[in-house]
């Protein structure tokens, strides 16, 4: 798995061992990054990366995460829960020099607790075919995770569907091979 853009580009990350963990395909999350950059779904109608203070819940190895701060995101939060995935979490960071850009919680996204700070992009990629996306988001937003306006989106499986939660306006939906990426906004 490598970082696809930015200033990590070609860089590797490792990925937890065995299939708790599934890891988005770099296509997927090439196409995904070229729609966040080019699309207008800034809050300001440009890219959604630079500055970006981003929140990767159900994070895995942190690819998303080390993706947006290779391309100009201002710092991350990681939420997992899963043990061998927060050790591969902490040595991506700590390979990347992202030690200080990024806070890595061994916390669950469907009950995360109080935030410390709002994150203004936010990504999400629970297990396919559990359904715990919209219950995710609901908590993310409760507990002050996601900022007013914030740009959302959740991995599903590409023959999954996510209807947006109470509080979010669906914006798109992408699917790329086995992944479909659901592109909500919070209104706050």
């Amino acid at each position: 798995m490598r970082i696809v853009a930015g200033k990590h580009r070609g860089r590797i990350l490792a990925a937890p061992s065995g299939r708790d963990t599934r890891p988005t395909a770099a296509r997927a999350r090439e196409g995904l990054f070229n729609i966040l950059a080019h699309a207008g779904l800034g809050t300001e109608g440009g890219s959604a990366l630079p500055d970006a203070v981003v929140l990767d819940a159900f994070a895995g190895s942190g690819a998303f995460a080390f993706e947006a701060l290779s391309r100009g995101a201002a710092a991350a939060t990681l939420l997992e829960i899963d043990r061998a995935a927060l050790t591969t979490a902490k040595a991506n960071a700590q390979a990347l020099k992202e030690l200080d850009t990024v806070a890595i919680i061994p916390r669950d996204a469907t009950k995360p607790g109080r935030a410390e700070r709002p994150h203004d992009l936010v990504f999400l990629d629970p297990p396919y075919g559990k359904g715990l996306a919209a219950t995710a988001l609901t908590a993310l937003a409760t507990n002050g995770w996601i900022a007013a306006k914030a740009l959302v989106i959740a991995e599903i499986g590409a023959k999954e569907s996510l209807a947006a939660p109470d509080g979010f306006d669906p914006l798109d939906e992408r699917t790329y091979g086995a992944a479909k990426f659901v592109m909500m906004r919070w209104r706050g």
